[in-house]
């Protein structure tokens, strides 16, 4: 059975999610920045009506994936709120200035996770190796590991994935992302042999405001970014036969 994987940033696409199908969660604040760690806030009252398995990116900021000091803290102190809230696992990626996983904070940070499942996100993609950061990932013990094969888009990136699957042998779940579609998602499965996909479904709905008067300039104000459940659906849809 393939496994979709849904990334939210708010709690009115969690609903979205659950009723389009979503087998699980990846929380998020901030996904046009590529998804950053979520409140307190919105992890409680997620937690609180989730009736799926709900995982939390650990991510102190926007931009590359090499933290100092007092970022890992900061990556550390999530973790262990994340664990007391109730969620059922983390999401998090580092690397070293030489491009590769930092196999030293990746140890520090499973330590502080144990009793999560853990998914390597896609920091993996902007290693110079991925051959030995695949080992790196298996070696620390991650449960599952999000890629798009190096590539901007999962369909261009499908050989490289095939690789990842192949090297880890059942050892952990390569996971999909970066542009999964209804229309493409079928194909990426057969070529790979994932059993796991990832998406956030972006769409944009308009705001409920009856009037709007001096913040009607911004964008931001007249469009919010949600789950798009009819996206949602279609993917589960093209997965069920597998």
């Amino acid at each position: 059975m393939i496994k979709l994987e849904v990334c939210i940033d708010n709690i009115e696409s969690l609903y979205i999610a659950q009723q389009a199908g979503a087998d699980r969660i990846e929380l998020c604040s901030a996904l046009t920045l590529g998804g950053l760690s979520p409140t307190s806030g919105l992890i409680s009252q997620v937690t609180k009506h989730a009736t799926i398995p709900v995982h939390v990116m650990i991510r102190p900021r926007d931009g590359d994936f090499l933290y100092s000091s007092d970022e890992v803290e900061m990556m550390l102190s999530e973790i262990h709120a994340a664990h007391v809230a109730g969620v059922q696992g983390v999401v998090f990626g580092v690397l070293n200035k030489q491009a590769q996983i930092d196999s030293d904070i990746l140890t520090s940070l499973m330590k502080a996770s144990k009793g999560l499942s853990v998914t390597f996100h896609r920091a993996i993609d902007c290693c110079k190796d991925p051959k030995l950061a695949m080992e790196t990932v298996l070696t620390a013990g991650c449960d599952r590991v999000l890629t798009s094969g190096l590539a901007s888009r999962i369909d261009l990136g499908v050989d490289c994935v095939k690789q990842m699957v192949d090297q880890s042998a059942g050892r952990l779940s390569v996971m999909a992302g970066a542009g999964i579609t209804a229309n493409n998602v079928s194909g990426i499965i057969r070529s790979t042999g994932i059993n796991e996909v990832h998406m956030s479904a972006k769409t944009r709905r308009a705001s409920y405001m009856e009037a709007i008067v001096n913040c009607g300039y911004l964008p931001e104000f007249m469009k919010l970014n949600v789950t798009g459940g009819e996206k949602v659906s279609a993917v589960k849809q093209a997965i069920q036969g597998f």
